[in-house]
């Protein structure tokens, strides 16, 4: 077998990952709506189907609640389930189970019960398909003692992560921002686990950092080697997780280049930009040259129109603008 690595997308490597957890591991199955015989809402799961069939792979009713419900009994009960949700925006119709139920009963139960469920679920704006499924939600779960919260932005990540997600006893989230699903790169067919905790410089830099995740590293990135050409040296600091935040990395980082600008799809107020800047202001304050400085998604429902969708979340040419004025103020 070839351990070159290979030409593939986001999508089939997240693929690939369902499929060697289930291969590995008999307990594991997945469920969800649409994921059998349409093979998911994004295609992730085009295939599995045929392979594993409807015992493994378990298309659901239009019900959050039931069948996030049926994957926490699973867990429970010694499976390892991988339930998917077709949008970020439609989990809240499972809020109860995910938030008073597998991210409580193991502290409820003076910890005799794990609940080791995986949910994944499509994330953020991008494709034109309107308010009721574009959101970025996942600074809210990020809010709620014991989950784990995930965003892998790029190929190795989001085929890592779910197996280490898989052998976690606690209940971990894993949001895939829809604009990467066409995403292609390279990946090797030897790359292994991937931690679910634990931040990456994706671009070191001395001028700034940039703090970012999910869809909108490639955007940072690219606002980055724009940045370069003007002088300016930016470090790029991907996330990946958003509970538990990576302190750590994120102060070594501020205390380098002593200027930071948190980019988050999700909305300013009360997002997670605001507890990442407080984390700073408070573990860091000695360090900064300047406040830290935040660019997030316009505070309307996600519009339809694709000029509206696109003005009304960062792109690569306002995170240079906001990363150029901290740098070189007026």
């Amino acid at each position: 077998m070839s351990t070159a690595p290979r030409k593939t997308t986001y999508r089939e490597a997240a693929r690939e990952a369902i499929r060697e957890a289930m291969l590995r591991d008999p307990r594991v199955f997945l469920m969800g709506e649409d994921v059998g015989r349409y093979g998911g809402c994004y295609a992730v799961s085009k295939g599995l189907l045929q392979e594993f069939g409807e015992e493994r792979i378990r298309d659901t009713p239009l019900s959050e609640s039931a069948f996030v419900g049926a994957g926490i009994g699973a867990a429970l009960g010694g499976m390892r389930p991988i339930v998917e949700v077709m949008s970020v925006n439609f989990s809240l119709l499972a809020l109860d189970q995910i938030v008073n139920n597998a991210a409580t009963i193991p502290h409820m139960s003076g910890g005799q019960f794990a609940v080791p469920l995986v949910m994944r679920m499509p994330t953020g704006s991008g494709r034109q398909v309107a308010a009721q499924h574009s959101h970025s939600l996942e600074g809210w779960y990020a809010h709620i003692p014991g989950l784990k919260i995930v965003a892998p932005a790029t190929l190795e990540d989001v085929r890592g992560m779910l197996w280490t997600a898989l052998e976690d006893p606690n209940p971990v989230l894993i949001f895939e921002h829809v604009q990467l699903y066409n995403m292609e790169g390279e990946l090797s067919p030897a790359a292994g686990p991937v931690p679910i905790a634990g931040a990456a410089i994706r671009r070191p830099g001395r001028d700034l950092s940039i703090i970012t995740y999910g869809g909108s590293l490639p955007k940072c990135l690219a606002a980055a080697e724009a940045l370069a050409t003007d002088g300016i040296e930016a470090e790029v600091i991907d996330l990946r997780s958003l509970r538990p935040l990576d302190d750590a990395t994120i102060m070594a980082s501020v205390a380098r280049t002593r200027r930071v600008l948190i980019v988050d799809e999700g909305w300013r107020s009360g997002g997670l930009s605001a507890e990442i800047s407080a984390r700073i202001v408070e573990q860091a304050f000695y360090e900064l040259d300047a406040p830290p400085a935040r660019l997030c998604g316009v505070e309307v429902p996600i519009p339809y129109p694709k000029h509206l969708e696109d003005a009304s979340v960062p792109q690569a040419e306002s995170i240079r603008l906001a990363a150029r004025a901290l740098v070189r103020p007026a």
